[in-house]
C-alpha cells in the first residue's frame, strides 16, 4: 500500500522548511486551521506557542512539523488537509505528491487500453514520402488518363514528374507520350 501521512510528513519536512512560499502569514493560517477546526490536533496553548512572532517562521514551522509527527497519523493528515486548503501550489509540489503522481502516470488504469508502438518498417519517413508520391502520381495518371486531355495538358503532367525519382519520371513521361500518340491516331 502507500505511505502513511506520518511517513509523508517526515519525507516532506525538509522541503516544507525550505519553501519560501510558507511565510509568516501562511504558517499562521495553517496553525489557526489546525487549532480551530481540529483542537485535538493543536490545543490553544500549543497554537500560541507556534504563533509566537518573536521566533523566526522557519523555526516555528520546524517545531510545528516535529510536534505533528509526535502527535501521530491523524495530526499529520489534518496538516496535509490544511496545507491543501490554504497553499495548494505548495501541496501539489511536495516531493511525496510528485513521486506519487509520477508513479501513477506510469501505471495504466484498468479501463484504458495500453498503447503499443508498432513498427511497420524501419526505413523511416523518407521511404513513406516516396511511396506516397508514387501513389499520388499513379492516381493522378489514372484520373487524367480517362479524361480527354487537351494538347497543352500533357506538358503539365510532364512537369509534375520533375519532383519524383528518375524511374517514376520516365514512367510518367512515357504514359503521357503514349496517350498523345493514341489520341492522334
Amino acid at each position: 500500500m502507500g505511505e502513511t501521512f506520518l511517513e509523508q510528513l517526515r519525507a516532506d519536512s525538509r522541503f516544507l522548511k525550505s519553501d519560501r512560499r510558507l511565510d509568516t502569514e501562511v504558517v499562521d493560517r495553517l496553525i489557526l486551521q489546525l487549532n480551530r477546526i481540529y483542537p485535538q490536533v493543536l490545543s490553544d496553548n500549543e497554537a500560541k506557542k507556534f504563533r509566537d512572532l518573536d521566533v523566526p517562521t522557519c523555526i516555528r514551522l520546524g517545531q510545528l512539523l516535529s510536534h505533528l509527527q509526535e502527535k501521530g497519523e491523524e495530526a499529520c493528515r489534518e496538516f496535509y488537509r490544511a496545507l491543501h486548503l490554504h497553499v495548494e501550489e505548495v501541496y501539489f509540489s511536495l516531493p511525496t505528491r510528485l513521486r506519487r503522481r509520477d508513479s501513477l502516470d506510469k501505471i495504466p488504469s484498468p479501463g484504458t487500453p495500453v498503447r503499443q508502438r508498432f513498427v511497420l518498417n524501419d526505413r523511416g519517413p523518407l521511404f513513406f514520402i516516396s511511396c506516397f508520391s508514387v501513389a499520388v502520381g499513379v492516381a493522378f495518371l489514372y484520373y487524367y488518363g480517362e479524361a480527354k486531355m487537351a494538347s497543352g495538358s500533357s506538358g503539365t503532367v510532364g512537369l509534375t514528374a520533375l519532383g519524383l525519382g528518375r524511374r517514376v519520371r520516365e514512367v510518367l513521361i512515357w504514359y503521357t507520350e503514349n496517350n498523345i500518340h493514341r489520341k492522334s491516331q
